[in-house]
């Protein structure tokens, strides 16, 4: 308890601002150059009044990321990466994505909201690769973007 004294407001001073990972934490406690003695009893006294959790925070994102349009797959793994959330729980997290969600279902929905007025058996080539490459830079399969192209979306949304 003793070792936290210090450190326990800075950490809380910054995890007010936003959340953030275990490994983000530390990091810029450490950048505020704090004992590492100091830095791991902040961070076991966070955990255990739980305002510090990796899973709750990549379940958060997950779930911002597809419900914005913002990510899916491979580009969700990245930005997890890039908070430095472990990745087993990268792993865990998009499992659970992907048996919740549909993937074909969610670019059907994505095209019609961003692109509302985007027929794909009538666009010329370019509007096509425009389209496609939106959605591959999102993180979803060629597969689930190709599938999208190939059917309008009324049909699409028969074949789902």
């Amino acid at each position: 308890m003793e070792q936290e004294k210090r450190g326990l407001p800075v950490a809380l001073e910054i995890l007010s601002r936003r959340d953030r990972s275990e490994a983000e934490l530390r990091r810029r406690l450490l950048a505020r150059e704090f004992p590492d003695e100091e830095i791991d009893a902040v961070v076991a006294r966070l955990k255990e009044l739980r305002y510090l959790d990796d899973r709750r925070l990549a379940e958060r994102l997950v779930t911002a990321a597809v419900a914005g349009g913002r990510g899916y797959g491979i580009r969700l793994v990245l930005d997890l990466a890039k908070r430095d959330i472990p990745r087993d729980i990268i792993d865990e997290t998009l499992a659970e994505l992907t048996a919740e969600h549909d993937e074909r279902n969610l670019v059907r929905n994505l095209l019609a909201r961003k692109f509302p007025a985007f027929d794909p058996t009538a666009a010329n080539t370019r509007e096509k690769a425009r389209v496609m490459n939106f959605l591959l830079r999102r993180g979803f399969s060629r597969s689930a973007v190709f599938e999208a192209m190939k059917h309008p979306s009324t049909d699409f949304a028969e074949n789902s």
